[in-house]
């Protein structure tokens, strides 16, 4: 029988966006987080680099948005980077108070400057400060008695009220899988706040954990919510290539601190490509690397930073060594082999400053939305500085909204009469490995008209394969997130053939002008197509 749960606000995901809500509404409310795994499992965690504020006299907010604004490459939502970046120094402020102990030097912080930044204002925590805010806040979550902290849940689908017949449209809850007992629960709720991450697991290379499946970007899609600029996937240019490696990020860091992309001849090349060389914008630098790797046929570039004293690489980088000496690389001695990967996804479901949704009672906050901050290509360290400013005014909303007489309806469990234990589990690591693959080859950092729709061809098979296995067999992990991965790589290559220009994160042979005039991505469940404005509804 379906476990049922209640609480007054469901948050999925437990990265730095949904511990930021949870930690401002639980003076007023119950909150419950699920997490797909432990607190290792998000993005936020493996964050390396910092978070981006203005706390030096020299630098200001008007040059940070300028920045900002730069990067996004017309696309950004102007009064949303505003609202962001003048909001940027109380979440500051509120993560020292929750106990992070930011890197200090002298009377001030110690601050690093990343690709995009024309000031060194990005705080940090040696290279690791991810997972020093996403600790703290978790103990600060585990502290708090009207917090339930709840691993190893990986939410299926949203509950609409409207879905259930005769009821208005408003969120109710999800159905969620508890991976230790493999059955579904029911977790009922007056809000629900998505704090799932992106999806960059669509993509065979990339930065992220396992738990990068678009799951939020898909439940949202299929619950009605509209999704924007999709077609902007930032790929990070210096992931550590090693056989054994996996995917473990260089921090940008580390090009701020005076690393030089080289060949394997030890020629420079960024330099070529824009003025600002290795910390130009990402988009331009992983697209050099790439044009680079395939004009000489090359694995890999270096990133060379072994012109600075070991003292300093061992202070600033300790992570980031201890890691590549595992493989036999000494950063103070060694040129690090680097290659891009998927790492960041700047488009997702469409919301406002309050993280408000298509669907009433529904919240989306961080990655896994488009909220107008990141346009088309992200400044580096504005990531979880959306989530820490979106998670306190989501939270700001909600409280007002506490007492708003809610209809009360239980929702129906989950029917598993029909269903029957697979014995072809093969079908799923097939697809996901395709999948993965042609993604890869076909809808990467370079892209043509023809790539595109070969794409879209594949994932209409894999679709309908995916639907049949689902509907005849018990959910799985594997089963839930390869459905979401297919349905957000359907919504990339749809809005990626949809542009015809390229701008930003998006590059297509076939359009390599870029409109005067920058337009939105906006599909919507119901058909239409494009809308040049973002307009959530309250």
């Amino acid at each position: 029988m379906t476990q049922r749960f209640s609480t007054d606000i469901l948050i999925i995901g437990g990265g730095a966006a949904g511990l930021s809500a949870a930690l401002h509404l639980a003076p007023k409310a119950r909150v419950t987080v699920l997490c797909k795994g432990g607190i290792e499992s998000g993005s936020s965690h493996w964050a390396q680099g910092g978070i981006a504020a203005v706390t030096d006299p020299d630098d200001s907010a008007e040059s940070h948005i300028a920045d900002t604004l730069e990067a996004g490459a017309g696309l950004c939502d102007e009064n949303i980077v505003n609202f962001v970046v003048n909001e940027a120094p109380k979440s500051i402020d509120q993560l020292a108070e929750w106990g992070v102990d930011f890197d200090v030097e002298g009377n001030g912080y110690h601050l690093t400057r990343e690709g995009g930044h024309s000031f060194r204002r990005v705080l940090h925590v040696a290279d690791a400060t991810g997972r020093a805010i996403t600790e703290t806040m978790t103990q600060q979550v585990l502290d708090h008695p009207n917090i339930e902290l709840l691993n190893d849940r990986v939410a299926i689908d949203l509950i609409n009220l409207s879905r259930l017949g005769r009821y208005p449209n408003r969120v109710a809850g999800a159905y969620v899988l508890n991976r230790t007992t493999e059955h579904v629960e029911v977790f009922q709720a007056k809000f629900v706040i998505l704090a799932t991450g992106g999806a960059s697991k669509v993509y065979l290379y990339t930065s992220n954990p396992d738990s990068s499946t678009g799951d939020g970007i898909a439940m949202a899609w299929r619950a009605g919510c509209r999704v924007a600029n999709l077609e902007f996937n930032q790929f990070h240019p210096t992931c550590l290539y090693h056989p054994h490696a996996k995917s473990f990020l260089i921090s940008e860091a580390v090009r701020g601190e005076g690393g030089l992309l080289r060949l394997p001849d030890g020629e420079r090349f960024m330099e070529r490509f824009d003025s600002r060389g290795e910390l130009a914008p990402r988009d331009i630098v992983a697209r050099a690397i790439d044009h680079e790797m395939k004009r000489l046929g090359l694995d890999c570039v270096h990133l060379d930073i072994t012109h600075k004293p070991e003292a300093f690489i061992e202070t600033h980088f300790p992570t980031i060594s201890s890691r590549c000496k595992e493989f036999g690389i000494d950063m103070a001695a060694d040129p690090i082999p680097v290659v891009p990967a998927a790492h960041y996804t700047c488009g997702g479901v469409v919301v406002d400053n309050f993280g408000r949704t298509d669907i009433p009672g529904l919240f989306a906050i961080g990655e896994v939305t488009c909220s107008g901050l990141h346009g088309a290509n992200r400044l580096a360290s504005n990531s979880l500085l959306e989530c820490l400013v979106f998670g306190r005014s989501a939270a700001a909303h909600i409280e007002q909204h506490l007492d708003r007489e809610i209809p009360k309806v239980e929702a129906p469990h989950w029917d598993e009469s029909r269903v029957t234990n697979s014995d072809e589990d093969v079908v799923i690591a097939h697809n996901w490995d395709e999948l993965r693959r042609f993604m890869w080859d076909y809808v990467g950092i370079v892209r043509t008209n023809k790539r595109l729709e070969r794409a879209r061809r594949r994932i209409d098979v894999l679709k309908q394969e995916i639907h049949e296995y689902y509907s005849h067999y018990h959910v799985t992990n594997d089963l839930i997130e390869l459905r979401n991965l297919i349905q957000v790589a359907e919504l990339t290559v749809d809005s990626a053939l949809s542009r015809t220009e390229s701008r930003g994160l998006h590059y297509n042979l076939d359009y390599p002008d870029t409109h005067e005039r920058a337009e939105d991505t906006i599909l919507f469940p119901g058909g239409a197509d494009r809308l040049s404005t973002l307009m959530p509804t309250s």
